[in-house]
């Protein structure tokens, strides 16, 4: 089973595309990591794979399944999205936020299932200690940990993060990237995550999408997309390229 996109383009304004002709595939275990400079249209991709915004053209289909034909709930069931960090927040409790992502599934009042679920999701993701507080009082990392077990409640074959180690410092980064690795895994997870840290891309990322001028740059395996003319050609700067410990490590050059 995978997520496939085929053809995908989007503009906000007509005669103006962000996004042209992007496909990509995203098997069930899998980490797809895209990276671009700023503006290149990183976030409006996951957003129109997720039918927050709507496509100009092309498709987005999980297991042959056109999800474009779904209801938001079946949607909700498939795909669950991570949004990124912005610093503001309700005084909501921990609990409450994670129990929301069982509202694809619940009636009229949340079931012993559905709490058996987000029991269990505040075990996995260390956060039973802060279930009953409220996320305006929690730092950065630990709001993030909340809005990805909110996510996983949905019981996703999918997950989509943006930018999820944004304004995280380095312990926390490689706390949540080491978490959705090992769910990806576990949960047979397809993860789609945009991302700027190119050294956090190749630890983590099975695949990689490059994003420049509306188009797909560079598209594959995270080692082999990862060189330095591509890197150079993509950000306009100059780069060297290590490996060790079996995965590429970049870094800058004055």
């Amino acid at each position: 089973m995978s997520l496939e996109i085929s053809n995908l383009s989007f503009g906000y304004d007509a005669g103006k595309k962000i996004l042209d002709n992007i496909s990509l595939t995203v098997r069930q275990g899998e980490i797809l990591g895209i990276l671009g400079p700023n503006g290149t249209g990183k976030t409006t991709l996951i957003k129109c794979i997720d039918h927050l915004l709507t496509p100009a053209s092309g498709t987005v289909c999980f297991d042959g399944q056109d999800l474009a034909a779904l209801t938001a709930r079946e949607l909700a069931r498939i795909i669950a999205y991570v949004p990124q960090y912005t610093g503001n927040y309700f005084a909501l409790r921990v609990i409450d936020t994670v129990m929301m992502g069982r509202l694809p599934y619940a009636a009229r009042q949340y079931s012993e299932k559905d709490q058996a679920v987000v029991f269990e999701l505040l075990r996995q993701l260390q956060l039973e200690a802060l279930a009953f507080r409220t996320l305006n009082t929690l730092s950065g990392g630990e709001r993030q940990r909340v809005l990805i077990a909110r996510a996983l409640a949905q019981q996703p074959r999918c997950i989509i993060l943006d930018e999820p180690t944004s304004s995280l410092d380095l312990h926390n980064q490689l706390f949540i990237l080491h978490t959705i690795a090992a769910l990806a895994h576990s949960r047979q997870l397809s993860v789609i995550m945009t991302i700027h840290d190119l050294n956090l891309a190749s630890m983590f990322c099975n695949k990689l999408l490059m994003l420049k001028d509306t188009r797909v740059f560079a598209y594959g395996e995270a080692q082999e997309v990862l060189q330095e003319g591509t890197i150079d050609a993509m950000y306009s700067v100059k780069t060297k390229i290590t490996v060790a410990d079996g995965y590429k490590h970049i870094r800058l050059l004055k």
